[in-house]
């Protein structure tokens, strides 16, 4: 039997009871328990599985509605972030004009900014983005709006209006969730909106996303998975590299 063929027995069974052991595993399949630990192995770094001792659950459900305060997401995952906010900031040249999206990720780009990236112009819908790069003396627009507590984003029709303004060389986005049948997504519908319409005014967009965010999904959908590039520290999975160009700082 294909190693495919074993994945998708493993997932039927767990689709109907949720959990197996090993043993049930071997049984079912007619495999080997050293066959169906390298299994479970390879399914649960696809994020198919949870594997757990002596056997595998199926995942919680991914569709999330939470989010943390700009403040909680800087903890989160920071040297993941800080490896992607390097990885980003050495795409950036002098003559590019970027938009810089909202979120903790992206206000790492922001500090990592050093030698010819502080030449490039910047459009931010991040209150905290724009002063770090004002700082730093780079050429910032701020566009207006309504400030949104929870991430310190601008968003709203005026905010809209302002990115589409805009032709953008490269967008660096932020997303809460990207999965593959759902995207990019993230909790918020405005802020959702003001990503797409950047994304839709640049030459080239990148998700920066650390590999925690992976198969969540949140209810507003910024675009799919074609129309962004994804920088990350790690993909789990690869069959996300059918549908984008994917970079991962971690080798």
């Amino acid at each position: 039997m294909l190693a495919e063929e074993r994945f998708a027995l493993i997932l039927d069974l767990l689709a109907r009871q949720r959990t197996a052991t090993v043993q049930e595993l071997c049984e079912a399949l007619s495999a080997s328990e050293s066959t169906i630990r390298r299994d479970l192995n390879e399914l649960d770094k696809m994020g198919r599985l949870n594997k757990v001792h002596g056997g595998a659950t199926l995942p919680d459900s991914p569709f999330r509605t939470d989010e943390p305060t700009m403040a909680a997401k800087e903890e989160l995952a920071v040297d993941q972030k800080h490896s992607i906010a390097r990885a980003a900031a050495a795409l950036i040249e002098p003559e590019d004009f970027i938009f810089l999206d909202a979120g903790s990720t992206t206000l790492a780009v922001a500090r990592a900014l050093t030698g010819p990236a502080l030449h490039a112009c910047y459009v931010t819908n991040g209150v905290a983005h724009a002063r770090l790069l004002a700082q730093k003396g780079c050429r910032v627009f701020l566009p207006g709006g309504m400030l949104r507590p929870q991430t310190e984003a601008i968003i709203g029709a005026a905010a809209l209006s302002a990115v589409q303004q805009y032709n953008f060389t490269k967008a660096f986005m932020g997303a809460n969730g990207v999965a593959l049948e759902a995207g990019f997504t993230t909790p918020d519908p405005e802020e959702a909106a003001v990503k797409a319409a950047a994304i839709h005014r640049a030459r080239e967009a990148w998700f920066l996303v650390d590999d925690s965010k992976f198969t969540k999904v949140y209810p507003a959908v910024i675009t799919d998975l074609h129309s962004g590039a994804i920088l990350t520290n790690r993909c789990p999975n690869p069959k996300y590299r059918q549908f984008t160009l994917i970079k991962e700082t971690e080798s």
